[in-house]
């Protein structure tokens, strides 16, 4: 007992033993569970068969790694051991991530192929144009693959006064890409290297992986000298040769690409001098006939003069015919126009318009006062249908209209009223308030009568 330990004591303990009994270790596996938080990091679970263990990719070694990881990718990672002390769990912190197996390879490569696609890196419009015989050509690729002893035996037999600049770089392996990437840049920086080419041998897809690394894209993109890719065989497809100005077969296709036949250059050369010598001559026997014949010409100008002066009469008769007749068509036109001007006279028209303005002015008043007229009849005929309709008229005839008070309702029968209400009577010189004493009783009799 007397040696007791806390938990965080022993799990230091802990930590202790594992970070210092292992170093760098490469374990492979398959990922599960992966999560990426806002920060960046990656995390996830690596296992087999029979056991698990958990993983962290921390953000700046997730860049270098060229890939999406996906769960049940299985892939081979380089990390040290350590124990996260809070939960009390050894974990592994990878440094180094590649695809394990051609269906992780694949699915590497169509996830930064879609990536630099969407980026713009493959469009067209940023390939450059390869120089048609190029000063210096630089090769990146290993110092001793096949590549480059195709390369310089294509080329000593077409040109063998070509300058090529080589750039020994491996070409496989994960040290592969930033050693590229670093020769790109080198021969970038000298001037008188034309075009690169960047190439390597057939091989198996994990042998090109690092033609397929997202750092040698970039660096090729960003290079001022046009790259050429030639990676693999014919039928080997990296995102190098999407990227490049142009993609080559192979190795041997691309110093055919680069480079011209100097022999059919030369024949190419004294074809068009040839032709230029014949030209020449017969350019010279063409001004020799034309001077000839215009010698020939100026022996007699007399003969000449006199056609010209045959021409110079002629053409003065011409002139002359054509002046008079002009003359008197323009002189005809002229007379047409002063009578027409003389038709159309705006003053003519002025005093017309003033015509029909005075007579207008005339009818207008004119029936101005029919209208008035046919007005008061229709006004006065109104009226006097309005006097004989009006009750007024009636009133005068002795009769009234009277009216219950307060409501004002007409009174048309004897029942609607009772003995001490108020009323209204209206005759024609004015009103006045009465007040019902007595309501007689109609009898049956009399009312059959009335």
């Amino acid at each position: 007992m007397e040696n007791v330990l806390t938990v965080t004591e022993l799990t230091q303990s802990i930590k202790f033993l594992l970070e210092s009994s292992f170093g760098f270790l490469w374990v492979t596996g398959e990922i599960s569970n992966l999560r990426q938080p806002g920060s960046g990091h990656v995390y996830f679970t690596l296992k087999d068969e029979n056991s698990q263990v958990r993983a962290v990719l921390f953000r700046q070694s997730l860049k270098k790694i060229g890939f999406d990881l996906e769960d049940g990718m299985s892939i081979v990672c380089r990390g040290r051991l350590s124990v996260y002390q809070q939960r009390g769990e050894y974990q592994l912190i990878l440094d180094m991530a590649e695809p394990r197996g051609l269906g992780a390879l694949q699915m590497a490569f169509e996830q930064l192929k879609k990536r630099l696609e969407e980026e713009g890196l493959f469009d067209p419009s940023h390939k450059k144009e390869i120089p048609f015989l190029p000063h210096r050509i630089g090769v990146v690729t290993s110092a001793t693959g096949a590549a480059i002893r195709d390369i310089l035996n294509i080329t000593e037999r077409r040109f063998p006064s070509i300058n090529i600049l080589i750039a020994p770089v491996r070409v496989q392996g994960i040290e592969a890409p930033p050693e590229i990437c670093e020769a790109i840049s080198v021969l970038n920086t000298i001037e008188d290297v034309d075009v690169i080419i960047v190439t390597r041998g057939g091989g198996s897809l994990e042998d090109l992986f690092p033609f397929n690394d997202e750092r040698v894209a970039r660096a090729i993109f960003a290079s001022r000298v046009p790259v050429i890719s030639a990676v693999g065989h014919e039928i080997d497809f990296t995102i190098a040769d999407f990227v490049a100005d142009l993609r080559a077969p192979t190795p041997s296709a691309a110093a055919e690409l680069v480079v011209p036949i100097k022999r059919e250059l030369v024949e190419a050369v004294e074809t068009l001098r040839v032709r230029m010598t014949g030209g020449h001559r017969r350019l010279r026997e063409r001004l020799a006939e034309k001077s000839a014949f215009l010698r020939e010409r100026l022996k007699d100008p007399k003969r000449r003069i006199e056609d010209l002066r045959i021409n110079v009469d002629d053409m003065t008769e011409k002139l002359a015919d054509n002046l008079g007749y002009g003359f008197d068509t323009r002189n005809k036109h002229l007379q047409n126009l002063t009578g027409l001007l003389k038709i159309m006279n705006p003053s003519v028209r002025i005093n017309n318009d003033l015509l029909k303005l005075d007579n207008l002015k005339k009818n207008m008043i004119a029936g101005y006062y029919r209208l008035v007229d046919d007005c008061k009849h229709k006004l006065q005929k109104n009226m006097a249908m309005l006097d004989i309709l009006s009750p007024l008229a009636v009133l005068e005839r002795g009769y009234g209209i009277v009216r219950k008070l307060p409501d004002g309702t007409i009174i048309k029968n004897i029942s609607s009223v009772t003995v001490g209400n108020q009323v209204n009577i209206r005759v024609s010189s004015g009103t006045f308030n009465a007040k019902v004493t007595e309501v007689p009783r109609e009898k049956k009799d009399e009312r059959k009568e009335v």
